[in-house]
C-alpha cells in the first residue's frame, strides 16, 4: 500500500503485542472470556462488520456460502451505515503506522475480516 499504513490481522485471545499498533475489535459482539483490559482495543469498530442477517445466513451453510457471502459482505461495506466505520478505519489507516485488526473468529481465513482488509486495501489504493 502506498500509505505507508500496515495492516495486521490477530486473535482478540492473543496477547497484544507491542507493534500492534492501534487495535480494533472488527466483530459485532464481544469476545465471551474476554476482559477489555485483555483485549487492549483502541476501537470497538462494530458497524464494520456483517449485519446480523448475512452473518446468519452465512453460518448456516458456511462451507458452501463463502464467496456469496464475501460478496453480499462486500456490497454491504458501502452502505451508509458501514461506510462511517470504514472511513473511520481508513482515517486510522491514513495516519501511517500499524492498525491490527482483532477478532474472536477461530477461523480468520473464513471469516468477514479478509473480505474487510481487501475492501480497505483497495480504498486507499485509490485514493
Amino acid at each position: 500500500m502506498g500509505s505507508g499504513s500496515d495492516i495486521r490481522v490477530r486473535r482478540v485471545y492473543d496477547p497484544p503485542e507491542d507493534d500492534d499498533g492501534t487495535r480494533v475489535l472488527v466483530d459485532r459482539l464481544w469476545p465471551r472470556g474476554i476482559s477489555k483490559e485483555h483485549a487492549a482495543v483502541d476501537l470497538w469498530a462494530k458497524d464494520v462488520t456483517p449485519s446480523n442477517e448475512l452473518r446468519a445466513w452465512y453460518h448456516e451453510d458456511r462451507d458452501a456460502r463463502y464467496d456469496e457471502f464475501a460478496d453480499r459482505y462486500r456490497t454491504e461495506l458501502g452502505d451508509p451505515v458501514h461506510t462511517e466505520a470504514v472511513e473511520q478505519l481508513l482515517a486510522l489507516l491514513r495516519r501511517g503506522g500499524a492498525v491490527t485488526l482483532v477478532t474472536a473468529v477461530k477461523d480468520v481465513p473464513a471469516s468477514h475480516v479478509p473480505v474487510l482488509v481487501g475492501h480497505l486495501e483497495q480504498a486507499l489504493d485509490h485514493r
